[in-house]
C-alpha cells in the first residue's frame, strides 16, 4: 500500500498495480487505439507468442492474427462504459501444440472514453474437454433419437455395402442390385468425401469404437438431404480372443452404419454451426474452424499417409480497395473472393477466413501440382469476375502461396509458414500469381 498521506489517487494505482500482477488471469489496460498501458505477467506470457519482435506495445495489432475484427469492434461500441466482448475463443496455432491447439479467451471492456480492459485466459484444456463432449452429445442423440428413422447398413472392411436391408431403401431409396458391393460413398453427393477419406473414418471407428458426422447425403434419385451417418465396427463372431488373431475378410461385414434423415433438424444445426464456425461476412469457415480441421487432418496424415496441400490467399491492395470504395464495397470483394472459392473447390476441402483479406483452403488428398492447378484456376476465376457493389464493378486480384504436408514438418504451424512464404513471393513477383514453396538452397538436395 502507499506511504500514508498519499492523495488517494495514487493509492488506487498502486492497488490497481498489485492486483494486475497477482491476479489469476492475464489482464491488460489500454487505449482506445490499442496502444498498451499497462500488462501484468500472464498476458505478457500468453501474448508473446502472437509477436513477431518480441515486442507488445498495441494489443490490437498483436491480436490481428487471430482476431482482426477487434479494433473495428471495440470503435463501434457506443456505450460509455461495459462490457465489449465476453469469452470469445482465439486459436492460436493450427497444428499439435503440446496436444492440440492452444485456445485462449478473450473478454474486453469499456471502462471510459479512452480506457479499455482487456482479460486473458488460457482455455486450451477446457475447449479439449468441450470438443470431446460435443462429440459424445452427438453420438448420443445419433443413437437415441427417433430410431425408426434409420437406415441400418452393413459394411465390409473395405467400407463397401456387405448386405441390404428394407431400411436402406427406406431411407435412401437403393434397391439391392444397385448399392451392394458399392462404396458407403454412394451415399454422399460428388465431390463431398474422398476415396482416403473413407477409409480414415473406418480406422477412427476401429480407433474410437465409432465415428459420426453430419452433412449432405444422396438418394438414388439424385436428391439430397440432411443426414447424420455413424459407423461403429461390428462385434467378432464366435470367439472374440480367437477373433481378435484372425480378423474380418475384407468382404465380411465389419462395421455397422447408421444413416438417419435430420432434414428437420437441419435449420436448429446449421445456426449452432454458423454461429460456432462460420465467418459472418463470408459464410466459410472461420479461424476457430480452420484451426480443428488443421488438426484433424495432421493427426489424420499420422496414422495413413497421405498428401495435404494448403493455399494461403491474400486480396492484393486491399486496403486502396477500402480507401477508395469504402469498407462496405470491400465487404462486397470478400464475400465475392468466398463465393468463388466456393466454385472452384470440392465439398470436401475445407474453406476459410483466417484474417482481415486473408483466405486459406486445406485440400486433403491433394499433392502439389494439382494444387497449384486449384489456385491458379481460382486466380483466373477473380480476376475475370469483378465484385458488383451498389450496381458498379471493382476488379480485384489476389496472390496464393501453396505448400504441401511432408514428413520434414512437425506440425500444421511449418505448412502454415511454408505457404505464407509462398505467398509473399507471389506478392514479391508483382501479385496476381501463385507461387510454390521454395526450400532454402542450403535444405536443397
Amino acid at each position: 500500500m502507499s506511504a500514508a498521506g498519499e492523495p488517494p489517487d495514487a493509492q488506487e494505482y498502486e492497488a490497481l498495480l498489485q492486483f494486475l500482477y497477482m491476479a489469476p488471469v492475464g489482464l491488460v489496460q489500454l487505449a482506445a487505439d490499442g496502444a498498451i498501458q499497462m500488462l501484468n505477467p500472464l498476458s505478457a506470457q500468453l501474448l508473446m507468442p502472437l509477436s513477431r519482435d518480441g515486442g507488445l506495445t498495441n494489443l490490437f495489432e498483436a491480436l490481428a492474427p487471430v482476431a482482426p475484427d477487434l479494433r473495428s469492434r471495440c470503435a463501434s461500441y457506443a456505450e460509455p462504459h461495459g462490457q465489449i466482448c465476453d469469452a470469445i475463443r482465439l486459436y492460436l496455432h493450427a497444428g499439435e501444440q503440446a496436444g492440440g491447439p492452444q485456445v485462449m479467451s478473450l473478454s474486453m471492456l469499456k471502462l471510459g472514453a479512452d480506457r479499455l480492459m482487456a482479460v486473458l485466459t488460457d482455455v486450451t484444456l477446457q475447449d479439449r474437454r468441450e470438443r470431446q463432449l460435443r462429440k459424445t452429445d452427438a453420438w448420443l442423440n445419433a443413437i437415441m433419437t427417433n430410431i425408426a428413422d434409420y437406415a441400418l447398413i452393413s459394411l465390409d472392411r473395405q467400407g463397401r455395402v456387405e448386405s441390404w436391408n428394407e431400411s436402406i431403401q427406406r431411407v435412401t431409396g437403393y434397391d439391392a442390385a444397385a448399392i451392394t458391393g458399392q462404396p458407403y460413398a454412394r451415399f454422399y453427393p460428388d465431390g463431398a468425401t474422398t476415396e482416403a477419406q473413407q477409409l480414415e473414418r473406418l480406422r477412427e471407428a476401429d480407433d474410437n469404437g465409432w465415428t459420426l458426422d453430419e452433412g449432405l447425403r444422396l438418394r438414388a434419385d439424385g436428391s439430397e438431404f440432411w443426414g447424420s451417418a455413424m459407423i461403429s465396427p461390428l462385434p467378432p463372431p464366435g470367439d472374440e480372443a480367437a477373433s481378435a488373431l484372425a480378423p474380418a475378410a475384407d468382404d465380411e461385414a465389419a462395421y455397422c452404419m447408421i444413416i438417419r434423415d435430420i432434414s428437420d433438424k437441419r435449420d436448429v444445426s446449421d445456426n449452432l454451426r454458423k454461429a460456432t464456425y462460420s465467418d459472418h461476412l463470408t459464410g466459410l469457415s472461420n479461424r476457430r474452424a480452420f484451426v480443428e480441421a488443421a488438426d484433424l487432418e495432421l493427426k489424420r496424415r499420422k496414422k495413413a499417409a497421405r498428401p495435404v496441400s494448403l493455399i494461403m490467399i491474400d486480396a492484393d491492395h486491399f486496403k486502396a480497395i477500402n480507401d477508395r470504395h469504402g469498407h462496405p464495397a470491400g465487404d462486397a470483394v470478400l464475400s465475392q473472393l468466398a463465393q468463388t472459392m466456393r466454385g472452384v473447390c470440392r465439398q470436401v476441402d475445407v474453406l476459410a477466413r483466417i484474417g482481415g483479406e486473408e483466405f486459406a483452403i486445406i485440400l486433403p488428398s491433394v499433392g502439389l501440382d494439382a494444387a497449384l492447378a486449384i489456385a491458379e484456376r481460382l486466380r483466373a476465376e477473380v480476376d475475370k469476375t469483378p465484385a458488383i457493389y451498389e450496381q458498379r464493378p471493382i476488379a480485384y486480384s489476389i496472390s496464393a502461396g501453396v505448400a504441401v504436408m511432408d514428413d520434414t514438418l512437425d506440425g500444421f504451424d511449418g505448412l502454415i509458414k511454408r505457404a505464407d512464404e509462398a505467398l509473399y513471393l507471389a506478392k514479391r513477383r508483382g501479385r496476381n500469381q501463385v507461387a510454390a514453396w521454395e526450400a532454402p538452397a542450403t535444405e536443397q538436395p
